[in-house]
């Protein structure tokens, strides 16, 4: 219960703090009330599913989490609470002692999905995938989503990964397959993630 409230808290805060920063008096009580939102929404989903052992690994994962990889946190806080309003549901023994937050349902049948900590619809098939995401993002901080977000934005205008690209087993002969099968698995992240586990789109 301890990781919950204190997730919570600390969530509370960096939401005040951003507040603050964005928009004075008024921005700190907004951040502050959407912080607790999400803030308490994520420290329950952390105790009910007990995601953090309480050992030295489970101890290091969540001091990590909540201080350098935090903005990553906040987001996958963010996108729990989402899934929770559309009726999603905790995988609670996937998620019990691994340091994230399994979400049973997925953003789409076909994809496994992870921001921060929270990783929705994935199976033992591409959990390692997966869970090479919530490793890049401790790893990065509060680098990781701009660098994702940048690397996104550049192969979509300036699609250079077509030099590389195999374009016989997976070709790129309609718009949403510029998409599917050329920007998303050869964005850095996701190139990274398919070399440990997993097959790229075809």
């Amino acid at each position: 219960m301890i990781f919950g409230i204190l997730s919570a808290v600390i969530q509370v805060a960096l939401g005040a703090v951003l507040g603050l920063l964005a928009g004075g008096p008024v921005g700190l009580l907004v951040g502050a009330v959407v912080g607790l939102v999400v803030g308490v929404v994520f420290g329950w989903a952390v105790t009910s599913a007990g995601v953090y052992a309480p050992d030295a690994r489970g101890i290091f994962l969540f001091v990590v989490d909540h201080t350098w990889s935090l903005l990553n946190t906040l987001v996958g806080a963010i996108y729990l609470a989402v899934h929770l309003i559309f009726g999603h549901s905790l995988d609670r023994p996937t998620s019990a002692g691994s340091g994230r937050v399994s979400v049973v349902e997925g953003v789409s049948p076909r994809y496994a999905t992870t921001i921060g900590t929270v990783c929705a619809g994935s199976s033992s098939g591409i959990q390692r995938h997966e869970d090479v995401h919530i490793f890049q993002g401790r790893l990065l901080g509060p680098l990781y989503i701009p660098l994702v977000l940048a690397n996104y934005v550049l192969f979509t205008i300036a699609p250079i990964w077509l030099l590389y690209h195999d374009h016989t087993n997976a070709p790129i002969n309609r718009f949403t397959r510029y998409f599917e099968i050329g920007v998303y698995p050869h964005v850095w992240n996701e190139a990274i993630a398919y070399r440990i586990q997993g097959t790229p789109p075809r």
